[in-house]
């Protein structure tokens, strides 16, 4: 039997079949709120898709800038994402409570203590990336920049 050596693109469709997985078995049909659990798990996982496609980013875009500008719109939209997941986990209902916070409090950005910081401080932490990987104006833009042909 031949040895084989896994490669990165050995990984990624086991872990996109993984949240396929988890869809079916874990969310119902019907309304249900996404708790904060869910969220954070989301948050972590668009973060960790944010870091693959930033590296292949800083790889690709020096030798063929066309790709790269995909690539760099992509990592832009991905980080959107997890803005708003993030935002999401401060709107959603505390657990315990049901308590659902105000959108003052949101607004706020009232800290709320171990462990629900986890998810603001793994947001930050790729907030210090993103800001010196892009702009303001990218970050703000509808469109997310010249893609090259």
């Amino acid at each position: 039997m031949p040895a084989t050596t896994a490669t990165a693109q050995d990984f990624v469709p086991y872990a996109t079949a993984a949240i396929d997985f988890h869809r079916a078995l874990n969310i119902p049909t019907g309304p249900l709120v996404a708790s904060r659990s869910e969220l954070d798990a989301l948050h972590e996982h668009l973060v960790a898709l944010h870091g693959l496609l930033d590296a292949h980013t800083q790889r690709t875009s020096p030798l063929l800038p066309g790709e790269g500008d995909h690539l760099k719109a992509a990592r832009i939209r991905l980080w959107q994402a997890a803005d708003h997941l993030h935002a999401a986990y401060h709107a959603a209902p505390r657990p315990g409570t049901g308590e659902v916070p105000s959108p003052d409090a949101c607004r706020a950005r009232l800290p709320e203590g171990a462990p629900e910081l986890t998810i603001c401080r793994r947001h930050q932490e790729t907030a210090q990336l993103v800001r010196r990987r892009t702009t303001s104006a990218d970050l703000h833009s509808p469109f997310t920049g010249l893609v090259r042909r």
